[in-house]
């Protein structure tokens, strides 16, 4: 097995340091050959590798800067120097438009999770089994937490950076990438015999980076962001480079997914394992985890691994969520091959979900768009997680007598995969006596009125519709992104809006003063033109997303395209009967009775003749014929993540073939798409045993037939 140590020799790091001071020394204008001004660039990628690789700079700062402005104004007198892997080629003016959907050489597959040793074991158990063998040999990284991408690299150079996206297509994020100091812009894969590699990495932001940026926002009164992980992965996508750059993200390859060969050369010994290739990418001068990562003859010793590693996650520069175990003889993962949805050879060990303990302060209660009331629990800030959590929703009042949770309490907070925090249980043997237990309000926070809980239910609610929460909250559904999709009108707009007397009702967002807005800071001219335009193409959505923007209560995006789909008109629904209604597929008693109430509502009928009257279409301009596809009347039901496709997408494919779509699991459904994480309707078809249950690669070979 041949092993790499660093990318420059000693010999190689004294000449290039002599030739940083001999610039120094005396910093001409320009420089007056190529030749010196190649050295430049050598001189300057070397100190790139000391400081965001090696976190071991040999200059200052300043130093470095003197010698950048040095090559920048060499190359602008002299532009037929400049090279395409130029350090000076980072640098990008501002993106313009959309980012392009490019194809991954080979799909990015999620991996399958465990969380405990009996799965690591069983893992073990089927490689051997496969394989035939009497035991494997694992290498063990860190997971680390941030945004996947793939890089690609012909001929020595980066030529591009995409988002993982559905896993075969991605964003081709390459100007962003290219700001990413911890990538080089060319590689000498060529000295392996390597033509074009296709590599995986994964963009992070460190957390004392993150810690500056959140810092420096709030300083200029801006929101901060979330966490590192959501930080890194949304920076990708940001359209302007010289932000990105800002951001100080980094980056850790961790696999070489395919490559060619050049004419006449043999694969390299370095790529016949999982570890040799991660230090053939650390002598190359990518961040690669080579000292994170051991190999391991038992899964034993896999595990133990593991458990130590999750013991001292807090004390590393970065946010990891568990661990990735591969099996390191690359002939041997080819054995194992892969399914649909992640490869046999490697598995994720996620680690136990973040916790820690904070004091219970106080309870407000929030009202939502169909009146319901919320009790939010405001705590002492704990940081968990990467995230500082101050609010945690205690769901309804049941949940709070259940869990006997008092104001004053010490409480054990969790982060729910690492993302939804909750209270898991107050720490009853730390009370002092001086708890209070929590009230519950009899009358809206809001509006005042007389709070009514149905029965069989463990809401409490508001029934005042003109109740200014409930209104608020409806805007804000009404605008969302699966509803009517207006950019631009978001939560915060809608609420700074409502509180100005700009906006009070949903057909008030079509008879927006945008005079008064381009007067507010932060409304420009092309801020206010987009939102006009927003707020009309809204108008000609297709009628199942007005039906869900409307907010009627137990009517999801499913029902919403069964109600389109039965009437040429909207207010046609206001005709049907509940028994009626339930004739439809998949729509019962307690669906078909909030229907009834909604469209027998005079506020609400006249809400819809004025949105119709501000050209609001309620025509459905996009109904269906069935009956012309080849999966006319058979019925699906789509459960869990799928691996390449979004539910909708995978819907809609259906759809277009004469499918129905189901909104749960019953004697009418026929097939039952399961992806990651399929959760009780997977459980209930299974004991049902009328239904098919299929992967999406079945579910697309059925479609493409």
């Amino acid at each position: 097995m041949q092993f790499f140590t660093i990318m420059y020799s000693k010999e190689n790091t004294i000449a290039l340091q002599d030739s940083t001071q001999s610039f120094l020394k005396n910093i001409p204008d320009v420089l007056t050959s190529k030749e010196e001004t190649e050295k430049l660039r050598d001189v300057l990628r070397f100190h790139e590798y000391r400081y965001y690789i090696l976190n071991d700079p040999f200059i200052s700062d300043g130093e470095y800067d003197q010698l950048f402005k040095l090559l920048e104004r060499t190359e602008k007198q002299h532009p037929d120097w400049i090279t395409k892997d130029s350090p000076t080629q980072r640098v990008a003016k501002e993106l313009t438009g959309n980012f392009l959907t490019v194809q991954h050489l080979v799909p990015m597959l999620s991996l399958d999770n465990s969380y405990n040793e009996e799965d690591l074991r069983d893992f073990d158990r089927r490689a051997r089994q496969l394989t035939g063998l009497d035991s494997i040999v694992y290498s063990v990284e860190p997971k680390f937490d941030g945004g996947s991408i793939s890089l690609v690299y012909e001929n020595d150079l980066l030529v591009r950076g995409a988002t993982r996206g559905n896993g075969v297509q991605g964003d081709d994020v390459t100007t962003n990438i290219k700001q990413i100091r911890t990538i080089p812009l060319s590689a000498r894969f060529s000295d392996y015999g390597l033509q074009q590699v296709e590599i995986r990495g994964e963009v992070l932001m460190n957390k004392e980076n993150f810690k500056k940026y959140n810092e420096a926002l709030i300083e200029k009164g801006l929101a901060p962001l979330a966490n590192p992980r959501n930080a890194a992965a949304g920076t990708l996508r940001i359209k302007d480079p010289s932000e990105v750059r800002r951001r100080n993200l980094e980056v850790f390859v961790y696999h070489i997914s395919d490559y060619t060969l050049l004419p006449g050369k043999d694969t390299p010994k370095a790529l016949l394992s999982h570890d040799a290739s991660l230090q053939l990418l650390w002598e190359l001068g990518f961040r690669s985890p080579v000292h994170e990562m051991h190999v391991f003859r038992s899964i034993d010793e896999v595990i133990a691994y593991c458990r130590e590693f999750e013991e001292k996650r807090d004390s590393l520069p970065y946010e990891i969520d568990g661990m990735v175990i591969k099996v390191n003889d690359i002939q041997l993962q080819e054995v194992l091959g892969m399914t649909s949805h992640h490869p046999r050879w490697a598995i994720a060990f996620k680690f136990k979900a973040r916790q820690g303990t904070s004091k219970l302060l106080n309870v407000e209660f929030q009202v939502g768009r169909t009146g319901s009331i919320t009790p939010v629990a405001k705590i002492d800030p704990v940081y968990i997680g990467g995230v500082t959590v101050s609010s945690i929703s205690l769901f309804n009042e049941d949940v709070i007598r259940e869990k006997d949770v008092r104001i004053g309490d010490t409480v054990l907070v969790e982060r729910a995969g690492d993302v939804i925090p909750y209270i898991v249980k107050p720490l009853t043997e730390l009370r002092s006596g001086t708890e209070r237990p929590i009230t519950f309000p009899s009358h809206c926070p809001a509006c005042n009125s007389t709070l009514f809980k149905e029965e069989g239910e463990a809401a409490w609610r508001c029934v005042n519709i003109e109740c200014p929460a409930q209104v608020v909250e409806r805007m804000i559904h009404y605008v969302s992104k699966d509803a009517l999709d207006i950019r631009g009108l978001g939560e915060a707009n809608i609420k700074k809006f409502y509180e100005l007397g700009l906006l009070k009702d949903i057909p008030g967002i079509y008879k927006l003063n945008f005079a008064a807005i381009s007067q507010l800071e932060g409304f420009g001219a092309k801020s206010v033109e987009k939102l006009k335009e927003a707020i009309e193409q809204s108008k000609k959505q297709p009628l199942h997303r007005l039906i869900f923007a409307l907010g009627i209560r137990y009517v999801g995006e499913t029902t919403a395209k069964v109600l389109a789909q039965k009437v040429n008109h909207l207010l046609e629904l206001k005709d049907l009967s509940q028994e009626a209604l339930q004739t439809l597929e998949d729509i019962g008693p307690k669906v078909a009775g909030s229907i009834v109430h909604f469209f027998s509502n005079e506020d609400n009928l006249k809400m819809l003749q004025e949105l119709e009257a501000l050209g609001v279409e309620m025509n459905n301009v996009q109904k269906q014929t069935h009956g012309s596809g080849e999966l006319e009347g058979v019925t699906f039901l789509f459960t869990g993540t799928l691996p390449t496709l979004k539910r909708s997408e995978a819907e809609a494919m259906a759809e277009a073939k004469g499918g129905k779509i189901l909104s749960g699991v019953s004697a009418k459904l026929n097939y039952l798409v399961v992806g990651k994480d399929a959760g009780s309707k997977l459980d209930k078809a299974q004991k049902l045993g009328t239904v098919k249950i299929i992967t999406e690669e079945e579910f697309l070979k059925m479609i493409n037939t």
